[in-house]
């Protein structure tokens, strides 16, 4: 199988370069960068690293552009691709190094139409260690995933499913969602390295409640467009 990993980009200067450079190592068949209209830089540097690449041991790293919106930007990302599997990577995820057998062989199971990783956070904290393990377990009990999860999926599978709903929050989840009602998937409990930036910013014990209440409001039928109202910065 091959594989193509998608990272979406809003302003991500601080942190693209490093996670270009460590995913280049992996092997994977492409990496496509679809930037949503960065001022900052990141999409010079995705340019600067998409010229190194080529070596033996490299994946090539393709930039694209769109408008910005998390779920557009993906599903730009997925259209472009021409592998058999898509990898859906936040821009501040690492995965692991052996990330691609790990998927090769879920996916050798032709029931299995995709899966996600577990999570850890970049920097140790006991507040980041019960966030990551909740949010483990409870994406393994029901089976819907997130954005941060490192999400993949059969490319055939995901263009019979019309790819994310243009929303401007909650299509990860959307999208997890009606996967699963379409065949079997698989938590892969080796872990994604995925930054702390955000819980930090705004304080665990804060973020955590405000993703349940974001996530409440989302299960009672509340708009998409209402939630992100209140979640700020959504890219």
């Amino acid at each position: 199988m091959t594989f193509t990993v998608i990272i979406p980009t809003l302003n991500e200067a601080d942190v693209i370069e490093t996670t270009l450079r460590l995913t280049a190592r992996l092997g994977f068949d492409a990496i496509l960068v679809v930037d949503g209209g960065s001022t900052d830089g990141t999409r010079v540097l995705v340019e600067a690293v998409a010229a190194r690449t080529g070596e033996p041991v490299s994946s090539p790293v393709q930039l694209l552009s769109t408008s910005a919106g998390r779920a557009r930007q993906l599903n730009a990302g997925a259209a472009a691709a021409t592998s058999d599997v898509l990898v859906f990577l936040h821009a501040d995820s690492h995965l692991p190094a052996d990330a691609g057998q790990l998927m090769q062989q879920a996916l050798a199971d032709p029931n299995v139409v995709g899966g996600r990783f577990d999570i850890r956070f970049d920097r140790p904290s006991v507040w980041g260690q019960i966030i990551s393990t909740f949010m483990n377990a409870r994406s393994r009990i029901t089976r819907i995933s997130t954005g941060d999860q490192a999400m993949f999926v059969r490319r055939q599978v995901f263009e019979r499913l019309g790819g994310f709903s243009d929303i401007p929050i909650m299509e990860d989840v959307e999208f997890s969602t009606r996967l699963k009602r379409t065949g079997r998937t698989v938590a892969i409990e080796r872990q994604v390295t995925t930054s702390y930036r955000r819980w930090e910013g705004q304080g665990p014990l804060r973020t955590v409640l405000l993703m349940w209440a974001l996530r409440f409001l989302y299960w009672i039928g509340v708009s998409p467009r209402r939630i992100a109202r209140f979640y700020g910065n959504v890219r």
